[in-house]
């Protein structure tokens, strides 16, 4: 492989309905927390770890790889010494964070009526 190329890994092509994402993503503060990161321009791994307290590798990890799996993040890695990798919205997580951004919109209307 050229050294130069970056191998791109793509999600699954089965992907659950949009609606288990939604339930799975908002359900999951870790997840919330990494989608935030990423939106900032942390798209690194270890950059996230030292962005969070509390936000272990493991659970990182795993929150990493269901948004993969999800298709709302990208995994690229970068054939380097030392190799890193890094995490950026597809287009699909771009759409969808604009559907967390207006459950955010609705739930400060909400608070507001009360």
């Amino acid at each position: 492989m050229n050294a130069n190329v970056k191998k791109i890994l793509q999600p699954a092509a089965k992907q659950p309905p949009v609606s288990r994402i939604i339930e799975d993503v908002v359900g999951c503060k870790w997840s919330l927390t990494v989608l935030q990161l990423v939106r900032q321009g942390v798209h690194r791994p270890g950059a996230m770890e030292r962005s969070v307290e509390g936000l272990t590798p493991k659970v990182l990890n795993q929150r990493l790889r269901k948004l993969v799996t999800y298709g709302i993040f990208r995994r690229s890695e970068f054939p380097e010494i030392p190799p890193h990798v890094e995490y950026t919205l597809t287009p699909f997580g771009t759409r969808f964070v604009s559907i967390l951004d207006a459950i955010e919109e609705l739930e400060k209307e909400a608070g507001s009526r009360g």
